[in-house]
């Protein structure tokens, strides 16, 4: 029951006194490599995602405008993801989602393909329900480009997992609650460390002057 108190916690700051922007912070981990922090800022209008710094490299999400933003502050530039059309599902593409009650206020879930398992973890249903909106959202502008990539890589290391993951199903686990475990068919995890509120900051939902924007290939 490691879940009762950080639950109880989650809930409790969505009942408080409502601020300006929610922040989250995970720690996530690439298979070989240390943990890292990521750190997230969910307003109404935005998402951010960046590294714990204010003044370093970001990604931000225009809910309103429906884009993602990749600013690298050390190359000057921004560059510009939209949204676009997907090809059709290919035929027999049969994802399950298996969902299974966890501790108190939270789904333990597996998302496979084939019988592949390509994620799992532990997603809180009530807590901080505006941010789980904000993810699916990023991941929904992204799927285009996520397909562009799995497409162009070498067919040994196309994987359906990869689009039921980032693409056609991108959004699936997150419609479940906020997550506080995942890990993927890839050994990427990522683990919930903490939720506040804290008043808004627009600074640091703004691209940098000077800094032009780049449209992604699509």
């Amino acid at each position: 029951m490691k879940w009762l108190g950080l639950v109880a916690v989650l809930l409790a700051a969505g009942a408080a006194q409502a601020a300006d922007m929610t922040v989250l912070r995970y720690v996530d981990q690439d298979p070989g490599d240390p943990p890292y922090l990521t750190r997230i800022f969910v307003t109404p209008a935005y998402l951010r995602m960046d590294d714990g710094r204010d003044d370093g490299d970001f990604v931000l999400l225009d809910r309103r405008a429906k884009k993602v933003i990749n600013v690298m502050r050390g190359n000057g530039l921004a560059m510009v993801f939209s949204p676009g059309a997907l090809p059709a599902k290919p035929a027999g593409w049969q994802p399950a989602l298996d969902v299974q009650p966890g501790a108190p206020g939270t789904r333990r879930f597996q998302l496979s393909v084939n019988g592949v398992v390509c994620s799992e973890g532990v997603a809180a249903e009530r807590a901080a329900p505006d941010a789980a909106r904000a993810l699916a959202e990023f991941k929904a502008v992204l799927a285009v480009t996520q397909y562009r990539v799995w497409k162009d890589s070498p067919p040994e290391i196309q994987h359906a997992c990869d689009l039921a993951n980032q693409v056609w199903e991108s959004g699936a686990t997150l419609g479940l609650g906020l997550p506080l475990e995942e890990r993927e068919f890839t050994g990427r995890s990522r683990r919930f460390e903490s939720e506040v509120k804290e008043p808004m900051r627009p600074e640091l939902f703004r691209i940098p002057e000077n800094t032009p924007e780049i449209a992604a290939p699509s």
